[in-house]
């Protein structure tokens, strides 16, 4: 599978290549691989996201023939086999939030003033940005995490999960007011700034 120079090999090309061909599917592992890892070693330790990041390229391969380009692109669709995985590991996922949210913050470095303001700032707000990411339900953590550490659009997001764009904005909206009511939380200004 080529293209001419200068030409951007599309997924469309990359599907007709690899149904006539199912080595060519490496190119789909080539092109994706980066973003799916990124995306599942966000949520979860490196050490897991290297296999479940194998297995959402397994099942893609196993499942090839399935991919329907009329309903969305190869990204979005890898996404949602990566989500999927990753919602074995939700336990998991959730300990390690609440794990996040009991650690000390660790002391800061001397510095330029406002880099050492930034950074008191965000080690006090870790613990409490992992509790508030624990206690989001497992649909508003999926959207809201697929949007922040993935970048995909909301369009790419219900295609991903397979909801509608609606669910995915009300989702979204309820995973932001939660985060945000935590944050404006008066114990979190107390703690921010008496220490």
């Amino acid at each position: 599978m080529t293209a001419d120079v200068g030409e951007q090999v599309t997924d469309a090309d990359l599907v007709a290549g690899y149904r006539q061909n199912p080595e060519l599917f490496t190119a789909v592992h080539d092109r994706y691989f980066r973003d799916i890892y990124r995306y599942v070693a966000s949520r979860l330790d490196t050490q897991v996201a290297e296999d479940i990041t194998a297995e959402t390229f397994l099942l893609a391969f196993n499942r090839r023939d399935r991919f329907n380009p009329e309903k969305g692109g190869l990204r979005p669709w890898l996404f949602g086999f990566a989500t999927n995985l990753v919602a074995r590991h939700r336990r998991k996922e959730a300990r390690h939030y609440k794990a996040l949210a009991r650690l000390d913050p660790a002391p800061v470095v001397e510095g330029h003033e406002n880099r050492v303001v930034t950074s008191v700032t965000a080690q006090r707000m870790q613990p409490h940005l992992a509790m508030a990411l624990a206690s989001l339900n497992g649909g508003e953590r999926d959207v809201l995490l697929l949007l922040a550490l993935s970048q995909l659009s909301y369009d790419e997001i219900a295609q991903a999960l397979g909801i509608s764009i609606g669910t995915v904005s009300s989702r979204l909206s309820r995973a932001r007011a939660k985060i945000q009511a935590l944050i404006d939380s008066p114990l979190i200004d107390k703690e921010t700034t008496h220490e």
